[in-house]
């Protein structure tokens, strides 16, 4: 990219890690990085997390003609809302927008298009929106009393079923067992374990692809387990189409680590009743776009088209 083309800022923030990405206009990728997670109800260290982006797209600076950053929590919390405006307003001095992650990923995977996205990484929400203005969104409450069908939930879920076959209140021993070779960790440290970890939220979600492992082998307690999740997923669907006023034929989208899992995918597609639409996007992507539009930049199909296969090769 030379010195005097015209870019755009892209942050991906989620419940886990974040994903930073600059593009130009012709929608190719010219820095990207990954970054620990910007989740401000973890304390003040997602401070300087963003401190060290603003730092690393510091060379670009010059160039950059807006900036999208997608932050957990971002509306759901006015005091941490405002302070993650603030401290954005500091570091990056190009026109900027902040909004919720989720709300990326919704952009990312319709590309401006109508249909509900179903976000299920650390934490699970579900945005519906026609395209034209008009959205709505459910769930997001966090992993204190929401987050039905997270990462999180499953994990939490699955140590809770460990919980009980160890003590004889079920029948899942051979379930726990599996789980706990896999965490290496003895029965008796669980709960050290559980503990260990600053960022326990992060360490327990870590745990559902152990329980999807689980379930691609056969074992049927963590099969029921990624059913339920998928379950709790779908209501969320359901709910943000009748709250939007779109169709429960509209169409649907999902982002988020969980949506690895074929389990997921096929009972949510089963629930649904149609398979999901690719995302266009992904979050990341979603903030470019939003980026490039607030640019006043020509965003057609094959920019959108560029930018996704661009994306695709520089973060793997």
């Amino acid at each position: 990219m030379s010195q005097d083309a015209e870019c755009v800022l892209g942050v991906d923030a989620g419940g886990t890690k974040t994903l930073v990405a600059i593009a130009d206009r012709n929608g190719s990728v010219a820095y990207s990085c990954q970054e620990s997670t910007l989740d401000p109800t973890s304390g003040p260290a997602w401070i300087t997390t963003i401190e060290r982006v603003a730092r690393a797209t510091g060379p670009f600076v010059d160039q950059t003609k807006s900036a999208v950053f997608g932050l957990p929590f971002h509306g759901e919390i006015d005091a941490l809302s405002q302070e993650q405006a603030a401290v954005c307003g500091r570091l990056f001095a190009m026109r900027h927008e902040v909004v919720n992650d989720v709300q990326l990923a919704f952009d990312g995977a319709f590309a401006g298009g109508a249909g509900v996205l179903l976000l299920a990484g650390t934490g699970s929400m579900a945005w519906a929106g026609d395209g034209n203005g008009l959205q709505a969104r459910v769930g997001g409450w966090g992993d204190a009393f929401g987050d039905e069908g997270s990462a999180y939930w499953v994990g939490r879920e699955a140590l809770a079923e460990v919980s009980r076959a160890l003590d004889g209140r079920s029948r899942s021993s051979e379930f726990a067992s599996l789980l706990l070779k896999k965490l290496g960790v003895a029965e008796t440290d669980l709960i050290g374990w559980c503990n260990a970890h600053s960022d326990r939220r992060s360490k327990i979600a870590g745990v559902a692809k152990l329980v999807d492992d689980l379930a691609v082998a056969g074992d049927t307690t963590a099969t029921t387990l990624l059913e339920r999740a998928a379950d709790e997923l779908a209501d969320h669907a359901s709910a943000a189409l009748e709250r939007s006023g779109l169709r429960n034929e509209a169409h649907w989208s999902y982002a988020g680590g969980l949506f690895s899992s074929r389990i997921i995918r096929d009972r949510v597609a089963a629930r649904m009743r149609r398979p999901p639409i690719p995302p266009r996007l992904s979050p990341v992507g979603g903030a470019l776009l939003r980026a490039a539009r607030m640019s006043g930049w020509t965003v057609d199909d094959s920019w959108i088209n560029r930018l996704s296969n661009s994306l695709a090769s520089v973060l793997r």
